[in-house]
């Protein structure tokens, strides 16, 4: 086999559901030397990304971290360290992710009770504490945004439902932090994980975490050292988080001031999410939030410019994805196929009841852009046209123009 050449990826724009293009002061940041894990500077860095997320969370919670892990492991992290088998798991599933939850707390050893939703709705207020009253869980574990179904749960009202219930309140915000309001001690949220690879405009592959006090108490109850790293005074529990790696009583060591050897920190990574947290707080949060729902509500008037279909109850969508209904007689991985390889622009296509349905386009992180919204439907039209599929001229570009003038935007931002 002759030698590989370098790793020399073509030109895309990546518009749909996440990864996306991540921002070039991210991949300048990651392209730093490393240093040793305990070194002075990779502790201060590491320090520094526990401030930074603090601000990205809206928390003062000290156990404010970094998961070396996709938001996949991240979210097994929390729930296989929070849950200890047999606690009740009350899960509301209104898409794919909500059935990964149920699967993890399920593996976690937990007694999994679920609340069907139907794709494209979320989960009422009401329909969840009937559940509530009825499985008495130890954990409500809820998906905020649901990128197969694109819409996005509300929070408002669940920490007096768990707190009622003497529950935990688990929430993955894999694919709205940064992008969505989500404030978690504004809503009392107990565990919260995410990842860079959506709003925060860089890499899958480090997943910020954060946890209040109550949870970090169930999980500290849990704690269990292991040997070869185990002082005397360490404990060791009869039963200890189920999981080595994905243990977070050791990794809040391992962040902590006894620098517990648990891992070896991903520098590179760390570099990266300093990076998008720092260039999130930079803008201001608010600023940051605001710029997600400005062009994500331009691709959205773009799209219905398009005369296509948008998909859900849009009461209740994300502000950087929307969903298209696939239009009758149109191929959809055609359609995908054709903007990749002739345009160089990535949408999404969905899961299980949605696949072959929907298109997904996301316009998050580095891609909340002007530029890149406009250019991505004036794409979209070309290939439905020569599809087959009658479309306006410059209907999407232009409904998404009048969407930019009426917010008073100027900018190419």
């Amino acid at each position: 086999m002759p030698l590989p050449g370098p790793i020399d990826p073509p030109a895309r724009l990546l518009m749909g559901p996440g990864p996306i293009t991540a921002d070039p002061r991210v991949l300048r940041a990651m392209s730093a030397q490393l240093v040793g894990q305990y070194d002075p500077y990779m502790t201060q860095v590491m320090a520094e990304v526990q401030e930074l997320y603090r601000g990205v969370f809206e928390t003062a919670n000290p156990q404010t971290l970094l998961i070396d892990s996709t938001a996949r492991g991240a979210i097994e992290a929390a729930l296989v360290s929070i849950v200890s088998p047999g606690d009740r798991v009350l899960v509301p599933i209104m898409g794919r992710f909500g059935h990964l939850l149920a699967e993890i707390a399920g593996r976690s050893g937990a007694e999994v009770h679920t609340l069907d939703v139907p794709w494209g709705r979320v989960a009422e207020i009401d329909a969840i504490a009937a559940a509530m009253e009825r499985v008495r869980p130890r954990v409500l574990a809820m998906v905020h945004g649901d990128t197969s179904t694109t819409m996005m749960q509300p929070f408002e009202g669940l920490r007096e439902l768990c707190d009622r219930f003497d529950c935990l309140l688990y929430a993955d915000v894999t694919a709205t932090l940064g992008g969505n309001p989500f404030p978690v001690d504004g809503w009392g949220v107990d565990a919260a994980t995410a990842g860079l690879q959506k709003c925060l405009g860089g890499p899958s592959g480090s997943a910020p975490a954060t946890f209040s006090p109550r949870a970090v108490e169930a999980i500290e109850a849990r704690r269990s050292i292991e040997a070869g790293i185990r002082v005397e005074g360490d404990p060791v529990a009869a039963a200890p988080i189920r999981s080595n790696y994905f243990d977070l009583a050791m990794i809040f060591d391992y962040w902590g001031p006894r620098r517990l050897n648990h891992h070896t920190e991903a520098t590179t990574m760390l570099y990266g999410a300093h990076e998008c947290a720092r260039l999130v707080l930079d803008q201001g949060l608010a600023a940051y939030q605001e710029r997600h729902a400005l062009h994500g509500a331009a691709m959205l008037a773009g799209v219905e410019g398009l005369g296509l279909e948008v998909y859900g109850d849009r009461a209740h969508k994300m502000a950087n994805i929307v969903g298209v209904v696939i239009p009758e007689g149109v191929d959809g991985e055609a359609v995908r196929g054709a903007l990749l390889e002739e345009w160089g622009i990535e949408i999404g296509t969905s899961f299980g009841p949605l696949a072959g349905r929907v298109w997904r386009i996301g316009t998050m992180g580095y891609n909340a852009r002007r530029d890149a919204v406009l250019t991505t439907l004036a794409a979209l039209e070309a290939v439905l046209r020569a599809q087959g599929h009658a479309v306006p001229t410059v209907g999407g570009v232009e409904a998404a123009g009048e969407c930019y003038v009426n917010a008073g935007d100027g900018s190419p931002a």
